[in-house]
């Protein structure tokens, strides 16, 4: 019996992915959260992080996302972001591009405690990405 499930990463340009995964693990506001075939359905927002696609016992595919929504229905999880980049795609000026204007905005006294909430996540979701 198969293990996998259909997973389409999908930005307003174009399908940034579509194949089968074991596995999905999300940066969703509820904190993290795995995926995996008959999970119960559910409709959430992503904040920034590493979206990591499991295809295989050893092929993980990671993806660097800033926001979106997601939904898991009859073993199809769709993930819509305007803000998603294959990780291995992500060159060092852009990250480091990332950080300085992220480090920018929390510096601005006037935004909000959800904006600053979302911006350490950024931050956070950049450190663990190597180059």
């Amino acid at each position: 019996m198969e293990n996998n499930f259909k997973l389409e990463i999908v930005s307003p340009e174009k399908i940034i992915f579509s194949d089968k995964a074991i596995m999905v693990t999300l940066p969703s506001y509820e904190g993290e959260m795995s995926i995996l075939k008959n999970h119960i359905s559910i409709i959430t927002f992503l904040r920034p992080g590493i979206v990591k696609v499991q295809k295989s016992e050893k092929n993980i595919e990671e993806f660097f996302v800033e926001d979106g929504t997601v939904e898991f229905f009859n073993d199809t999880l769709s993930l819509l972001s305007a803000s998603i980049q294959n990780v291995k795609d992500l060159s060092k000026n852009f990250m480091d591009d990332l950080v300085k204007d992220t480090k920018d905005k929390l510096e601005n006294i006037d935004i909000t405690d959800h904006d600053r909430y979302i911006l350490h996540h950024k931050l956070d979701a950049v450190k663990v990405i190597k180059f």
